[in-house]
């Protein structure tokens, strides 16, 4: 089965705020990781760096995976190769968190489906901050 992404998911996991951690995020101003978490923050969300180098991003103190983040998290938006992102999916289940954003270009059929038959909300193949400018965000 083909995930489609669900209009009324993105725009609730968008407009209430919300704990991202953001998978792939690191201090490198090049990567579209770093724009989209200054995004996120900038519209009311808490953004956690999850990075092997658990650096310091906009603010935010950095952990090197998923498993290290203390407290709840709302969405793990996945910033890494669709090739490893099955594995970041597995861990978002495992950690408890409510969604799992893939990035554009980051596309995981298998990993959705699990994520989804699990209970979380998926979002596959998009980027939040052009679907908040599409929202008007």
């Amino acid at each position: 089965m083909v995930h489609r992404n669900d209009p009324d998911v993105i725009s609730r996991l968008l407009t209430t705020p919300g704990r991202w951690a953001v998978v792939g995020l690191s201090t490198n101003t090049s990567r579209a990781a770093f724009g989209v978490a200054r995004y996120l923050q900038s519209h009311g969300h808490e953004i956690v760096p999850v990075h092997p180098r658990a650096e310091t991003v906009h603010g935010a103190e950095g952990v090197p995976s998923l498993t290290d983040v203390l407290g709840a998290i709302d969405v793990v938006d996945v910033f890494v190769n669709s090739r490893l992102a099955g594995a970041v999916v597995d861990q978002a289940i495992a950690v408890g968190a409510r969604a799992v954003w893939l990035q554009l270009g980051v596309v995981d059929e298998d990993a959705a489906a699990r994520a989804t038959a699990a209970g979380l909300d998926v979002v596959m193949d998009t980027c939040p901050a052009i679907e908040g400018r599409r929202l008007g965000l």
